[in-house]
């Protein structure tokens, strides 16, 4: 991937660098070829900025290594946008432009993807707990397929189908056992949680959940099984985890084979590839994990027997997070005294900016930890220990937890969090009735709205007194 010049290095997007002492702002932040007081001065503050070119490298990156590890062993790949990341109209159309497929998770999520142009057939529906609407949607625009995660919707789905006189393309979502990732609540594959279907056996010793929902699947006529769909969890760092879970998924796709004589065609293997969010880390490499995860597969068909399956994978954050920034207006600074654990007291100083938990709640959710400069103006000044936290009515509205920043940071300063890219948008809420930040691409030193700055009058219309 291709840097700029004076590129500060991860957890900042491709194009950002340092304006020069000849520029107007010197030592301020460039992004796409925009700097930031261009783009607080059009667009506000806090704004999400989306660098598109970094954004259609990464997602090429991935598609590329994939396809050619794949193509290496003897089969074919599909990658998919997590559209839960970052999903827009524009969002979507840049992964289709790619040669990207998109996952939804739910009925909105859909519709964008579809407003987009992207094809219902390159489109996947997730969710544990679909509406009957959102799977009428579904079938309605021929989405390739739906990922099944319960025995009850199994049912559901087959019955919706039949109303419609239509035969549903579907995968099923099993649990592996095998646990990566960050947070607790990120990790998808252990038997505890409310995601897919166990691959082990109950106490009784009867078939295992995932087992009983692919053959209630082949046993409804208007249902179609794709594959088996598995996903280990998010911000993963190693690549070891995949084989274990690929092990899983095509043996119990193997046993199937045996039982029913039906091979399926496809598995999915999920992704979760984690990203840097703070200087000095390292993200996945794409060329990495793909020869890892194609090398996994090959080796376990060969070892079962079968044919190699077509192989899908979601490489989640690592295409939009990084390609992300949060931009923000410094207000108040305060140096609070702050006693450590050992006693010894130290001071902390508190930097407030005018958004917070409402546009990045993962500090709050997950503990996550990002990186913040200020990045208006260069400062000669020595780094202090600072906390940079929002506006909101919370003692835990942190935006991010400990960071060095210039001794003299002051009301006015711009400052800007990276690697924001991934869910800050998404999960995005009005806590305090704040409105909800826009989103600005910016590309070749220009910059458009995505979508638009949420106002007042958007609250107000929604509350009928």
């Amino acid at each position: 991937m291709e840097r700029a010049e004076g590129w500060p290095g991860e957890p900042w997007p491709s194009s950002a660098h340092r304006a020069g002492a000849d520029a107007g702002h010197p030592g301020e932040l460039v992004l796409g070829g925009v700097g930031v007081h261009a783009l607080a001065a059009e667009h506000g503050t806090p704004a999400y900025v989306v660098d598109e070119a970094d954004f259609r490298a990464r997602a090429r990156a991935y598609r590329e290594a994939f396809e050619t590890a794949f193509a290496r062993v003897g089969t074919g790949v599909d990658v998919y946008y997590a559209g839960k990341a970052l999903l827009t109209v524009a969002v979507a159309r840049w992964a289709r432009e790619e040669g990207l497929r998109v996952d939804t998770a739910s009925g909105g999520e859909l519709a964008v993807a579809l407003r987009a142009g992207v094809p219902g057939a390159e489109i996947g529906l997730h969710g544990n707990n679909k509406s009957d609407g959102e799977i009428g949607a579904a079938l309605e625009h021929g989405v390739g397929r739906i990922i099944v995660d319960s025995l009850a919707e199994v049912d559901r789905v087959a019955a919706l189908a039949a109303e419609r006189g239509a035969v549903a393309p579907v995968m099923v979502r099993v649990t592996t056992g095998v646990h990566a990732g960050g947070h607790e609540y990120i990790s998808t594959a252990h038997e505890d949680q409310k995601f897919g279907l166990s691959v082990n056996p109950g106490p009784d010793g009867g078939d295992a959940p995932a087992m009983a929902a692919l053959l209630a699947v082949l046993a409804r006529p208007s249902l179609r099984l794709l594959g088996i769909h598995s996903h280990i969890g998010s911000q993963i760092l190693d690549g070891a985890g995949f084989e274990a879970a690929a092990r899983a998924v095509l043996r119990l796709r193997a046993d199937l084979a045996e039982r029913t004589g039906t091979l399926v065609e496809e598995v999915d293997l999920g992704g979760g590839y984690g990203i840097a969010y703070l200087p000095g880390e390292e993200a996945l490499d794409p060329r990495a994990v793909a020869e890892d995860v194609a090398a996994a597969v090959a080796t376990v068909c060969e070892e079962l027997g079968t044919e190699l399956p077509r192989v899908s994978i979601e490489p989640g954050r690592a295409v939009v997070g990084p390609a992300g920034v949060t931009l923000y207006r410094v207000g108040t600074v305060k140096p609070v005294l702050v006693t450590g654990e050992d006693g010894a007291t130290f001071t902390r100083l508190y930097v407030s900016v005018d958004g917070g938990m409402s546009d990045n709640i993962r500090p709050a959710l997950y503990g996550a930890r990002y990186h913040a400069e200020v990045v208006g103006r260069r400062s000669a000044e020595p780094g202090v220990l600072a906390r940079v936290v929002g506006k909101h009515c919370e003692s835990g509205d942190i935006v991010v937890h400990e960071v060095e920043l210039p001794a003299d940071v002051r009301a006015g300063d711009l400052l800007a969090v990276a690697a924001t890219g991934a869910y800050g948008r998404s999960m995005a809420s009005n806590y305090n009735l704040l409105t909800r930040p826009p989103v600005v691409a910016v590309r070749d030193g220009a910059s458009r709205l995505l979508v638009r700055r949420e106002t007042v009058e958007d609250l107000l219309a929604l509350d009928l007194g």
